[in-house]
């Protein structure tokens, strides 16, 4: 494109680049995050905007009408979400995502196979339209947003509780690789098909309809497998996906707002991905091809869980010298971040050094546990990683444990043969006491029993989370004399 228009669109599209970038970058801290949202979000609102002033753009009323549908849905949709749904949000709108770049693929490539408007009749045979030279990206782009969008549907029937957490077939590896060699047979059929077929006879539209097919068949039975402690690498990792098939579709469309942003994204979801394994001690080939862990009879637990009344808690809070809060997925359900940071501010007043350990894939998605911190506003400095904080358990005086369990479980490296072993853990069970908050004696996420709740230093302070940290509070007023 030349002349004017075509120098705005692409300065605008340069400046909406830079604002992602810019975003992208101020996310990188909790103190910048909200800001960050707001550079990208004004990013993608130029681009969307400058968008509309292309010369070839067809279909405006569907496009205003779809942008007013998603505006008014995802407004009230996220204005409602529950924050212990984050998760599923997040899944749902990712897969949506990687939807949109699976749908703009597959328009494309049926595209490709319409008639020229003056086909050429060779032998009996009509001259279509020779393949697009980027076919093998819509290709590319299709496969994996479709993955992508399948997967996420998965995802978020996991983390909602309407599929159970780990369902696989026999011989599931071989089937997964069965259907990825069939996918990639169908693209090579298309891509290489002969320019000269049969009007009469169009196979390469079904070998499009059977593609798409055999791609969002992969996205599902590759996540069914996969088991809960897993989820939160598995969400950032279909994020990557999805950002890669909107770049691969981009450049499909030649818009480069749709490369730069799916770039970026594909960028950041992998590396993302990356850390979040490596938190795990997991490599991605294992997460989505092996069971978590390793294998044989776990050790049974011995000994037995000990209960303790909230005003002996708030008794050993109290006179304690540094306290660590450590927080999971059952203190989004019982929404208790705020009750837990007036109970931090009630020690600090006294006296108490608090601060709060977050495990990389504590919650259901990355930075689960920081978001739910934030939204009580915890400030920043006494929020510490799982690196930082764990050499700090050997002289802290009381962890209070709140709805975390997999990320505390001391048998990750004790014990071999456990579905968890060899992931790193937060180092509680080093703490002189250790409170643990639950509502029952059930097993975490995965489905494994925690040696924590029963080792010798460790009591277990059984009700929802807010209640007891309702009743933490009141106790801790009390020893104050009601102040």
């Amino acid at each position: 494109m030349s002349g004017a228009l075509g120098f705005l669109i692409d300065a605008s599209y340069f400046a909406a680049a830079t604002l992602f970038l810019l975003g992208l970058q101020r996310m990188a801290s909790p103190a910048t995050a909200r800001s960050g949202i707001r550079w990208a979000g004004l990013g993608m609102l130029l681009a969307t905007f400058v968008t509309f002033l292309l010369p070839d753009l067809h279909n405006l009323g569907l496009i205003l009408v779809a942008l007013a549908l998603g505006t008014v849905l995802a407004w009230v949709s996220g204005k409602k979400v529950a924050i212990t749904d984050m998760p599923q949000m997040v899944a749902l709108y990712n897969g949506m995502g990687g939807g949109a770049a699976a749908a703009i693929g597959a328009v494309e490539l049926l595209r490709m196979l319409s008639p020229v408007a003056d086909p050429a009749v060779v032998g009996g045979m009509t001259l279509l339209q020779i393949p697009h030279p980027q076919a093998e990206l819509a290709l590319l782009g299709g496969l994996i947003g479709s993955i992508a969008l399948s997967g996420s549907v998965v995802a978020w029937a996991k983390l909602d509780g309407r599929l159970d957490r780990r369902l696989a077939l026999p011989g599931q590896n071989a089937i997964n690789l069965a259907l990825l060699a069939g996918a990639v047979v169908l693209a090579l059929l298309f891509a290489g098909h002969g320019f000269r077929v049969g009007i009469d006879a169009m196979p390469s539209a079904w070998m499009v309809v059977a593609f798409f097919l055999v791609a969002l068949t992969i996205g599902v039975l590759v996540t069914l497998p996969i088991g809960g402690a897993d989820m939160p690498v598995v969400i950032s990792l279909y994020n990557a996906l999805t950002g890669l098939a909107v770049a691969f579709e981009g450049y499909v469309l030649q818009n480069e707002a749709l490369i730069i942003a799916g770039t970026m994204v594909g960028a950041a979801g992998l590396l993302l991905t990356r850390l979040m394994a490596r938190a795990m001690n997991r490599k991605i080939s294992r997460v989505l091809f092996a069971r978590f862990g390793g294998g044989g009879q776990a050790q049974a637990v011995e000994g037995a869980q000990k209960p303790i009344e909230a005003g002996d808690v708030a008794a050993m809070m109290a006179y304690a010298e540094r306290v660590v809060i450590v927080p999971g997925y059952g203190l989004a359900v019982a929404q208790a971040q705020h009750k837990i940071w007036e109970l931090s501010q009630k020690l600090i007043e006294r006296g108490v050094k608090v601060r709060f350990a977050i495990h990389p894939v504590a919650g259901r998605m990355p930075g689960h546990m920081n978001v739910l911190l934030a939204e009580a506003g915890v400030p920043y400095d006494l929020i510490a990683d799982m690196d930082e904080i764990n050499p700090e358990f050997a002289t802290t005086d009381v962890a209070l444990v709140i709805g975390a369990n997999d990320v505390v479980n001391p048998v990750a490296k004790t014990d071999p043969a456990s579905p968890i072993y060899g992931m790193p853990i937060l180092d509680v069970a080093a703490a002189r006491n250790v409170i643990v908050i639950k509502r029952g004696r059930g097993t975490g996420f995965a489905g494994i029993e925690n040696a924590l709740f029963y080792a010798d230093n460790a009591r277990m302070l059984y009700g929802d989370g807010a209640e007891m940290a309702n009743q933490l509070v009141a106790e801790l007023k009390a020893l104050d004399g009601g102040h």
